[in-house]
């Protein structure tokens, strides 16, 4: 609305500035002959056709760049210095060599040659703007990030829905950004044929309006176009130049996102890592308790899961099947898909009292100090592989 308001603006100025200037020149209506009538209706006509045609060019570009606009004045300024001191080289070759150019084929010589010289200079420096820093030191078209960095929001962590619960504990106050472009592909997802895929695109829009309702957080949608990305480029690429161009922080679970982001020096937040970083620290000969719900991959192995669902695998665990059992921690692998813990059978657990029950296992253990060592070495390695 205000934009209307502005172009309205402009056209009444514009037809104002036509009509003083037609007033001043018919203060004589007795010097006014047919031609100068003419060239007032060809001056006020013309004005009124300018002024149609910058309103219909700032139509045709509804989406301006500020870095465009000053890579343009800044080729401008290079343009008209090079003009000048090539109109003065002009000069001295005019007079050395006798080309015979004087009064109006001079001016108009010199008026080409200067417009000739600003476009090149400007399309020069709007195609290569962001390496003129490398040209002239401390000269860089190019966003700078200061105060709070913008969070980036990919596709999987909005589907995922842990972003909510840690905008909900206040650990983030910067603005969350959601392309238009991931907004697209997640309206894509949510629309899909495929029953799972639609159950999961209509959750991440779910999870956009709850991060929206959550008091403290801002949440925008960004329809800025990445620079120097085509637009059918995948949406990857598209967030790591966004990111990049914005100087924000990149929020995903894709791990090879990540790492793609990485190489390109962007800054990554994956909730992956963060959610392993803030599992609680288990050290070797810790005690913990932990059912066993399936049997592992090797004979006599179980298989738990912690309440963060961290994997757990127990030796002598296979005839526990359904029980809560005490072990003993033995190592922790840390990998990028989780944490695994490793641990050795040592007595039941009773629900009732929560007391351990002592059990008679001393031949067991016997086995599980000499040969079971083995097996557990053994199977270190191929969970972690």
């Amino acid at each position: 609305m205000l934009l209307h308001f502005i172009r309205a603006i402009f056209i009444i100025v514009i037809a104002a500035a036509l009509y003083v200037s037609i007033s001043t020149e018919m203060t004589n209506p007795d010097k006014i002959d047919d031609a100068s009538q003419s060239d007032i209706r060809v001056t006020f006509v013309g004005g009124l056709v300018l002024a149609v045609l910058v309103l219909f060019i700032d139509w045709l570009l509804p989406k301006k760049s500020l870095k465009a606009l000053a890579g343009i004045f800044f080729g401008l300024i290079v343009g008209i210095f090079f003009s000048w001191a090539l109109s003065l080289v002009l000069d001295m070759v005019n007079d050395v060599f006798k080309l015979g150019l004087v009064g109006n084929s001079l001016q108009v010589t010199k008026w080409v040659m200067g417009i000739c010289v600003c476009y090149l200079v400007i399309s020069f420096v709007t195609q290569t703007k962001d390496d003129v820093r490398f040209i002239i030191p401390y000269v860089e078209f190019a966003r700078q990030s200061k105060g709070i960095r913008p969070l980036i929001l990919d596709t999987s962590v909005i589907i995922d829905g842990r972003i909510a619960d840690i905008c909900q504990s206040k650990l983030f106050d910067a603005p969350l950004v959601v392309p238009r472009f991931v907004l697209n592909e997640l309206q894509l997802v949510a629309d899909s044929a495929d029953k799972l895929k639609r159950v999961r695109g209509r959750r991440g829009l779910d999870i956009l309006h709850k991060l929206q309702d959550i008091k403290g957080i801002e949440v925008q949608v960004d329809d800025t176009p990445p620079p120097g990305v085509d637009e059918h480029a995948p949406v990857d690429q598209k967030l790591v130049a966004l990111t990049k161009s914005c100087g924000g922080k990149l929020i995903t679970n894709d791990y090879n996102l990540s790492k793609v982001a990485q190489v390109r020096e962007v800054d990554v937040i994956n909730i992956n890592d963060l959610a392993n970083s803030l599992k609680s620290i288990v050290l070797p000969g810790e005690p913990m308790v932990v059912k066993i719900v399936k049997p592992g991959e090797e004979a006599q192995q179980g298989i738990g899961y912690l309440d963060d669902g961290t994997m757990v695998v127990v030796e002598d665990g296979r005839g526990k099947m359904g029980e809560k059992i005490q072990i003993t921690v033995t190592s922790a692998l840390q990998t990028s898909a989780g944490r695994m813990i490793f641990g050795k059978y040592e007595k039941p657990f009773r629900e009732s009292n929560g007391q351990p029950e002592q059990e008679d296992n001393k031949n067991n253990n016997d086995d599980r100090n000499g040969g079971g060592k083995n097996r557990y070495f053994k199977n270190r390695r191929q969970y972690s592989q």
